[in-house]
């Protein structure tokens, strides 16, 4: 580990070296891929938890951190400093130079991280890519002996910006300054890879100092953008990607100030998404269009009740601030209904059949369980009925396009009126239903978008406050799950076998991970 001035820069025996000593590291760690079982112990993991290698936590985690953030290239193997020597050179000559021209090689023909699927940089970084790789392994070691703390966690968890004068010195172990504003820039760049997913997830989860420091910036789509692309590019990404993003997401919606900020940022011209042409949209209503559009290739494909519940949690977060939604976000919300409401009528419609076909003694064993399937369809409904009530509470005058797109599906709701489920919550949807019905009825026949829109932005003026029922507000906390180290250490690794530079595993000797999922 060292501090930034203790790497000469344009050296470049220097990278080849530094690179050489991240990936030794990796190599020593690596005996974790070939045990099934998390470890908690071993040579190298106690060695790196005593004193000596203890004392260097802070200089190493910050230089792996500056290393990611420079995205420095690989120097061409031309121009080494050792070709200059008139004496030939001895044997130092020849191992930095055989080093050199090696890693040349594996950088250029790919090496290891050529395997199919991974984009190929034109100009590779290797050393950011493995000093990121390391860094994600030492802060995802389980902690030692007697709860004692994983000081490379710690470190990641405590460091602080150097711009930041206010910063009173602490006792705390293992702190340390970087400049968050390079590492912010660093990590809206490089969202396209899963480490870098990871990092951004570790930051946002652990490191209070950068969560604040990012939740004030007023450039917030550079980093919001390219984790709704990567939500989007849904098929094309491991499942690991996207529920780093969608937690990352959910993390964000926490903060009120965000909900509020994201509805005045306005992008121009989202290329990437194909659906329809967006030539101006909010980042809010972007946003909500890509959980959105999540939430139905769920359904449609791998019907993981995880990925619902945290796309549902981040839209509840953010429900009571929405603002000024566009009129295509407006019409998804009330899409998804009609295809939630679609799909629960047809297994009530199969629940019923089943409870009236004739049955054996053993007919229930084969039976879907329908009820099950009913009460989670049920649940997501409710979610659903819950996120547009409480815009409607919150900020209806905000929000005509919903309205209108409520007005304009009102016959989807009927259902639900009566339901024991949902009774209470259908009142406020039924006062708003029934309050701007009315108005265009009064308003005459026939009538154009543009009257139907204006006579929603007066009636959202008129209607009186107290005519709708407050509900507590909707609010949702990302939790980790107990022992998230059997997640995180196994995906670590999987991100190390799939993206390190010039590492050439044992397959068949791998047990932390199926190679399926890798």
């Amino acid at each position: 580990g060292g501090d930034q001035r203790d790497i000469p820069a344009g050296a470049d025996i220097t990278y080849s070296i530094l690179f050489e000593a991240v990936t030794t590291m990796l190599v020593l760690l690596s005996y974790q891929l070939f045990h099934k079982e998390i470890l908690r112990d071993g040579l190298i993991y106690q060695y790196l938890m005593k004193e000596r290698c203890v004392s260097l936590t802070s200089r190493l985690v910050k230089t792996l951190l500056y290393n990611f953030i420079r995205q420095e290239k690989c120097p061409p193997p031309a121009t080494h400093i050792f070709d200059q020597q008139s004496d030939g050179g001895g044997l130092l000559y020849g191992l930095a130079s055989g080093v050199a021209s090696g890693l040349w090689s594996v950088f250029t023909l790919g090496g290891a991280s050529s395997k199919p699927g991974l984009e190929q940089e034109q100009n590779p970084l290797p050393l950011s890519n493995q000093s990121l790789l390391l860094l994600l392994v030492l802060a995802n070691l389980t902690d030692g002996p007697n709860d004692c703390p994983n000081p490379y966690r710690q470190a990641v968890t405590c460091f602080k910006n150097t711009q930041d004068t206010s910063s009173i010195p602490t006792e705390q172990h293992h702190t340390f300054q970087i400049n968050f504003n390079s590492l912010y820039t660093a990590l809206c760049e490089q969202q396209r890879s899963d480490q870098a997913t990871l990092l951004l997830y570790t930051l946002l989860h652990q490191n209070t100092n950068m969560r604040n420091y990012m939740l004030s910036r007023t450039d917030m789509e550079n980093l919001v953008v390219p984790i709704l692309e990567i939500l989007y590019h849904v098929e094309d990404r491991n499942s690991h990607h996207v529920y780093m993003a969608l937690i990352i997401l959910l993390i964000l919606t926490e903060d009120d100030t965000f909900n509020r900020s994201i509805h005045e940022v306005v992008l121009k011209n989202i290329t990437w998404y194909s659906e329809r042409q967006l030539t101006e949209i909010s980042l809010g209503s972007l946003l909500i269009l890509v959980v959105i559009r999540t939430i139905q290739y769920n359904m449609t494909r791998t019907r993981d009740k995880y990925l619902h519940t945290n796309c549902l949690a981040a839209l509840a977060n953010m429900s009571a601030q929405f603002r000024c939604l566009h009129q295509y976000a407006a019409q998804r919300i009330i899409s998804l209904f009609a295809l939630l409401s679609k799909k629960h009528n047809k297994v009530l419609e199969q629940a019923t059949q089943s409870l009236r076909g004739p049955r054996g003694a053993d007919d229930s064993s084969v039976l879907p369980d329908y009820a099950q399937d009913l009460n989670v369809i049920e649940e997501v409904i409710r979610m659903m009925l819950e996120i547009i009530n409480s815009c409607l509470s919150n900020s209806l005058h905000h929000n005509p396009n919903l309205v209108y797109a409520l007005l304009y599906k009102r016959e989807l709701f009927e259902q639900f009126r009566t339901h024991p489920s949902f009774q209470d919550i259908m009142q406020n949807l039924d006062t708003v239903i029934g309050f701007f019905s009315q108005r265009l009825e009064a308003a005459g026949t026939d009538l154009s978008v543009e009257r139907v829109q204006e006579v929603i932005m007066k009636g959202a003026q008129a209607l009186p406050n107290d005519r709708l029922k407050k509900f507590p507000e909707l609010k949702f906390k990302y939790v980790e799950e107990d022992q998230p180290e059997d997640f995180f250490i196994p995906y670590v690794w999987s991100l190390v076998f799939n993206s390190g530079v010039g590492l050439h595993w044992s397959t068949t000797n791998i047990q932390l991970f199926s190679m399926d999922s890798a």
